[in-house]
């Protein structure tokens, strides 16, 4: 036995790691050391003979990830005394290059070609809009990135698309005419892509299932190939990526996967949490080592995060708890409203700078992008470096510029940048917008302008139809009308955002980092502020009357809270001017 390997393992880790009896479910904490568990029983199994290193397939999420498992347990394995080349051999990646690689070597035998182009969600979207023009559809009727979302789930759900029209005619007598017109632009699309050539993000898992489901020696050939499987952040795989896993383990049942239920917030994707009780449905004999002991945060946060989570009744809840300290306790700040609540968190900033911590140990978390707009103000008027990760600048966002062009040539008729940038979006649109400038909008205010455009260009109309994105812009939008019941005057309005705009550009990595909840899970920070923590904004609107969806907004705030290691605020407003309403 290679001690080596065993040694800066707690009594847990190390019963997980040396588990050889069948498939392992390991259900890991928040800081619990998931990642150090899946490469170190890696290395245990090649180090102990159990397999050979060609024999073990990881599978993750990320590229990122894949790489960084790989040098882990590169590392592992020299330093357990064996040759340096054993790490080369691993297969580690995500599932989707898994199966590209698949499909380039037997993918001839359901008809894909070895050369076959991967499509990327630019790409798709583009056909997709070339199709709807091409069946004489207007794509602001029929936005191309929401029929793409539906003809996404569809194929996540292992609908083709004649399945697709026959499951929304069972669902109602009539299908509504989007879900006719998605069925027609999805028949198209499928056909387009088979003459290209090409496939999408969603065909790299669904032809690789179709391939080794429909042909037994090819199945036997990669099983053979993969006798070991280890499989990190089980609980955000979907239908699909199940269904492969389960093809390729078949009966030798050497299984290891490594989840957090808790930390199941991606649902709006396809991801599904089930899979873990699947697993334990289809695997009668699997093994289940829960990992509690966090080595990231304080008692106090973990006793937060558990305290969130145990509300939670449809999935097995963790209780962590850390050899720490108890750390500091909780701070809650109620703000007067969202400037003040701004205004806080830069205030706080600049005093933790002066006890030496720096700005790039602070993390400002939030449940909906819009909410970024206020902090990203403050910070720039404090003169605060920061780095918004995940996401585009609030006035970068391309339906805000959209927006403001119109009002800047309201204001200015001469203004030929936003001319053009308008005449892009449509000539009905740009027709209407002409009537508006013959009226009389001096005695307006920024918000009546604003909303006078809107209602009539009808440029909320782009964004009809429900889906994530759209969602997330008509929120943005929403934004832009409490920005503008700060500035009565639209030219103080104009000269704010141009102002915030060419605000600097932070090439230094000592900034205060900027993010969604979700946008943050598997990051860590000194210092955490949860902000927006009121009904309707965090928890989501969206989710207050859905048992599930609340459920989620749970394990996302679960998620916020054990991103903390040292320090974590939470903060709400009293009162709020949100999309543009005073809540």
């Amino acid at each position: 036995m290679h001690s080596s390997i065993l040694s800066d393992l707690n009594p847990e880790q190390k019963a997980a790691v040396t588990y050889d009896k069948g498939p392992l479910l390991v259900l890991a904490g928040a800081g619990s050391g998931k990642t150090k568990v899946l490469t170190h029983r890696v290395a245990y199994f090649i180090s102990e003979g159990l397999t050979k290193a060609e024999n073990c397939l990881l599978m993750t999420f990320t590229n990122k990830a894949a790489g960084e498992m790989k040098e882990r347990m590169s590392s592992l394995i020299i330093k357990a005394g064996l040759p340096a080349d054993a790490a080369a051999r691993l297969q580690a990646g995500t599932f989707h290059s898994f199966c590209a690689k698949i499909l380039r070597i037997d993918g001839k035998v359901i008809g894909i070609p070895p050369g076959f182009l991967i499509y990327d969600e630019q790409d798709q979207k583009s056909l997709v809009k070339e199709i709807i023009e091409n069946q004489n559809l207007s794509t602001d009727e029929y936005n191309p990135a929401a029929v793409l979302s539906v003809i996404s789930d569809a194929k996540n759900q292992m609908l083709s698309p004649t399945q697709y029209s026959e499951f929304v005619n069972g669902l109602s007598a009539q299908a509504g005419e989007f879900q006719q017109v998605v069925f027609k632009v999805y028949l198209e699309y499928e056909k387009r892509l088979k003459e290209i050539g090409a496939l999408d993000f969603d065909d790299l898992l669904i032809k690789a299932v179709l391939l080794l489901k429909g042909n037994s020696e090819i199945l036997e050939k990669w099983q053979d190939k993969f006798t070991h499987i280890f499989v990190d952040e089980w609980q955000d795989t979907n239908k699909i990526q199940y269904r492969l896993i389960k093809l390729l383990v078949g009966n030798r049942k050497n299984l290891t996967v490594v989840g957090d239920i808790s930390q199941s917030i991606y649902g709006w994707r396809g991801a599904d949490y089930r899979n873990v009780n699947y697993l334990i449905r289809d695997y009668k004999d699997i093994k289940t080592i829960n990992l509690e002991q966090n080595y990231r945060s304080t008692q106090n946060i973990l006793e937060a995060a558990n305290s969130v989570i145990s509300k939670n009744t449809s999935h097995p809840i963790l209780k962590l708890w850390t050899k720490k300290h108890k750390g500091e306790r909780i701070k809650l700040y109620t703000a007067r409203n969202g400037l003040d609540e701004a205004d806080f968190i830069v205030n706080e900033a600049s005093r933790l700078k002066r006890r030496h911590y720096k700005y790039s140990d602070i993390a400002v978390l939030y449940r909906t992008n819009a909410q970024s707009r206020v902090l990203e103000e403050a910070l720039l008027h404090a003169g605060i470096p920061y780095t918004l990760v995940g996401g585009t600048k609030f006035y970068d966002r391309k339906e805000i510029k959209d927006v403001i062009s119109y009002l800047r040539l309201l204001v200015n008729p001469k203004d030929s940048v936003s001319r053009k940038r308008i005449e892009k979006l449509g000539v009905r649109r740009l027709e209407r917008f002409k009537s508006l400038t013959a009226r009389h909008l001096d005695s307006m205010t920024t918000l009546n302008m604003l909303d006078e455009v809107l209602k009539t260009t009808g440029y909320l109309d782009l964004f009809q139809r429900e889906s994530e994105e759209n969602l997330a812009r008509l929120e943005n939008i929403k934004e832009l009308r409490s920005v503008a019941t700060e500035f009565r005057d639209i030219n103080e309005f104009l000269e704010n955002v141009a102002l915030v705009e060419a605000g600097p550009i932070h090439e230094s990595k000592n900034c205060v980092t900027l993010m969604t909840l979700h946008a943050a899970k598997g990051l860590e920070f000194p210092i955490v502020f949860i902000v927006g923590m009121e009904e309707g904004l965090f928890p989501h609107s969206r989710s207050l009357w859905e048992q599930n969806q609340l459920e989620e907004e749970r394990r996302l705030a679960y998620v916020g809270i054990t991103r903390a290691k040292e320090t974590l605020y939470l903060t709400y407003a009293s009162r709020r001017i949100y999309f543009g309403k005073r809540v």
